[in-house]
């Protein structure tokens, strides 16, 4: 009797360890394919309102026989008297009269004429002011590589160490570095996405934060980060190794055909911003083309981001699935 319950328990025993190994190697295996990766970051911007300038000096006129002198707002042709009201002083009337009210109508209409044409303000201020919660767009795109496209983690590395994200030229200015090391690498592009909302100013910096959060949230660690002009690495040991030491080809020997680096770009940008939804390369050249020509006068905020940034670290399908299944092929 105990030998035959030994016969039974032993086989039950068997497949009980059987598939134990296999649900712990799934879970493994799907604890590998949902793990955040290592990350890098560079961003900076604030959300305050702008507001209007006006120039440093008066405006001028200058008369027939030369010279500037400054006058006051408006300033007409007329010697000062303006429409629609011209008084005759010193007994003057008649045929000068007229003569002085019609040019006053000219200057009244050529003013109105030259604040129209430039945009609803003249030459009194530099530009013209925006409302005080004005429409800001929220833009993210999203770009998958081929993980050979090492040449691009070395770019975006530098960008991160030189950058000067503290002002918005210098935020525009790595965007734009970003933009065009995307564009110099077209035959390792794979996946693509990317969406634009408006909002008002008041509340795009929130919608701004929790884009960005969700997507800092796949890293595991941010490895290396340049905000604010604060530079931070996490482990520089761990970081990317120099272009030199691509020639070694056991490198490349661990770099699958699976493996991919994901770049995401999130623009906050003043006035209606629309990128075209991305279905082909051509799509994605020009969302590309369309973002890194953002002014910096219009750049509110910045992040871009991308995995994986530590040496030895990959970003597999699995990954793509589990992290970006918003992303399509192009």
């Amino acid at each position: 009797m105990r030998k035959k319950l030994q016969r039974v328990i032993k086989p039950l025993l068997k497949s009980l360890f059987v598939l134990f190994a296999v649900g712990a190697l799934v879970l493994s295996q799907a604890d590998g394919a949902l793990a955040a990766r290592s990350g890098g970051r560079i961003g900076g911007g604030s959300f305050r309102a702008p507001s209007s300038r006006s120039y440093s000096s008066p405006r001028t006129y200058a008369p027939p026989g030369g010279g500037y002198y400054p006058v006051p707002y408006p300033a007409y042709p007329s010697g000062g008297w303006g429409f629609p009201f011209v008084v005759p002083i010193f007994g003057v009337g008649g045929g000068l009269f007229s003569l002085l009210i019609l040019i006053a109508i000219a200057g009244f209409l050529l003013q109105a004429f030259r604040r129209a044409t430039s945009g609803g303000y003249d030459g009194g201020y530099e530009e013209a002011s925006y409302g005080s919660n004005p429409t800001v767009s929220i833009t993210r795109l999203q770009v998958g590589l081929l993980a050979q496209a090492r040449d691009l983690q070395f770019e975006l590395n530098r960008i991160a160490e030189t950058a000067d994200t503290s002002s918005p030229e210098g935020r525009a200015e790595v965007l734009q570095e970003a933009t065009l090391a995307l564009l110099r690498h077209p035959e390792y592009w794979v996946y693509a996405g990317g969406e634009t909302q408006q909002a008002r100013l008041s509340a795009a910096e929130s919608i701004f934060n929790r884009l960005a959060l969700a997507e800092r949230s796949k890293f595991s660690e941010e490895t290396l980060s340049n905000v604010n002009n604060q530079l931070k690495a996490a482990n520089p040991k761990g970081s990317l190794p120099s272009s030199g030491e691509l020639d070694n080809p056991t490198r490349l020997i661990a770099q699958g055909p699976g493996e991919y680096i994901i770049v995401t770009l999130l623009v906050a940008t003043l006035g209606k911003l629309e990128i075209p939804a991305i279905n082909s390369a051509d799509d994605l050249r020009q969302a590309l083309r369309q973002i890194g020509s953002i002014p910096s006068e219009q750049l509110l905020a910045l992040e871009l981001l991308w995995t994986p940034q530590a040496e030895g670290d990959v970003l597999t399908t699995d990954d793509i699935l589990a992290q970006y299944p918003e992303l399509k092929l192009v």
